[in-house]
């Protein structure tokens, strides 16, 4: 498999959690539980760290929702990222109150002196943030026509207000909904500044369309080194944006420790469920760190052939099942008998 050679990026901590300088890439996602609600906020976050979730950020609308963050860190892991609109002054509260990251709209902060105030606060108490620029918080006044240089225009103004403080904790992040003025004003950013970079395709859509525009779209920027760490914006529940995150890194060679499940199209000769029993076996190894390949193919007659590259795999009817490694059979089973057996056999694997 081809190697893929990142831009080398400055390093910037979030929390624990390096982001860029060769760094491995981290992957995030959203809560969208109420605001308001940090039991449910905590319970989402638990959640997101079960399927390896690096760092999660947090609406705060308003000032109110600021109170939450000190009871939300003590009852979680992983770094929480403030995501600000509109009023510096909740930047300054999430600040005050232990947020190990923010997330700035140059859309919709356009204050030089306001924007001043949170960086002096945020460099005083080392507090990194991302440049979050969209294609529909654009200023269309300035930039009547959105395209990849109005994205990188927008960002410069807010980072140079950053660098002309001497601050240079940025993340930076430039998303459309439309992959190529993505994918062309990353390019154009990394040309001119080294600052990691937070990609994604914003508003890309429901779980089946937008996973597949996301995937396109985050693996071409991967693919061309660009990226430290990402999220998958979908409608949907942000355990699915974690896990399919995960398998944008799994399929492109970047993370390796991790289980990967691959499954014939079937046909005919399929007895038994293949896609329920594949998916049932992605649910369950999803937390588990080993670099193994597991085959879930639809019959016996050609199963074990074509899949005899897997560590483990299985091939079978309706009546039995076939357990093999690496194409040779270990032993016959019950399809029932399926998730569980591979699972045990998994597990019985040394780290």
């Amino acid at each position: 498999m081809k190697k893929i050679i990142r831009k080398n990026t400055k390093r910037v901590y979030i929390g624990n959690v390096a982001i860029g300088g060769g760094a491995e890439i981290s992957v995030q996602s959203m809560t969208n539980v109420n605001a308001y609600n940090e039991k449910a906020i905590i319970r989402q976050i638990r959640e997101m760290e079960k399927v390896g979730c690096h760092i999660v950020r947090i609406a705060l609308p308003d000032l109110r929702a600021c109170d939450k963050i000190n009871i939300i860190k003590r009852n979680v892991k992983i770094p929480i990222v403030g995501d600000i609109h509109f009023d510096y002054r909740i930047a300054l509260k999430a600040i005050e109150n232990g947020i190990d990251g923010l997330r700035i709209n140059p859309g919709n902060i356009r204050d030089k002196e306001k924007v001043k105030t949170i960086v002096k606060l945020a460099k005083e108490r080392r507090i990194p943030i991302r440049i979050g620029v969209n294609a529909g918080s654009i200023n269309r006044r300035k930039y009547p026509v959105v395209d990849a240089m109005a994205l990188v225009n927008s960002a410069m103004e807010h980072i140079n207000i950053l660098e002309e403080q001497d601050f240079t904790d940025i993340i930076v992040s430039l998303k459309s909904t439309d992959i190529f003025t993505t994918i062309e004003a990353y390019e154009k950013f990394s040309n001119i500044r080294n600052y990691p970079l937070h990609i994604g395709i914003t508003e890309s859509g429901t779980r089946f369309y937008g996973t597949i525009k996301s995937a396109i779209g985050i693996g071409i920027l991967l693919y061309k080194g660009l990226g430290d760490t990402i999220r998958v914006s979908l409608s949907t529940s942000p355990i699915e944006e974690v896990i399919i995150g995960y398998k944008i890194l799994q399929v492109l060679g970047i993370y390796k420790n991790n289980i990967e499940v691959i499954s014939c199209p079937t046909c005919s000769r399929a007895e038994y469920d293949v896609e329920r029993t594949a998916e049932e076996i992605e649910r369950v190894t999803s937390g588990i760190k080993k670099n193994l390949k597991v085959a879930v193919m639809g019959c016996i007659v050609n199963g074990p052939g074509e899949a005899k590259d897997a560590d483990i795999g299985v091939a079978g009817s309706k009546k039995e099942a076939l357990l093999f490694t690496k194409g040779k059979l270990i032993k016959k089973i019950h399809p029932d008998e399926i998730v569980p057996e591979i699972l045990n056999y998994i597990k019985s694997i040394a780290d």
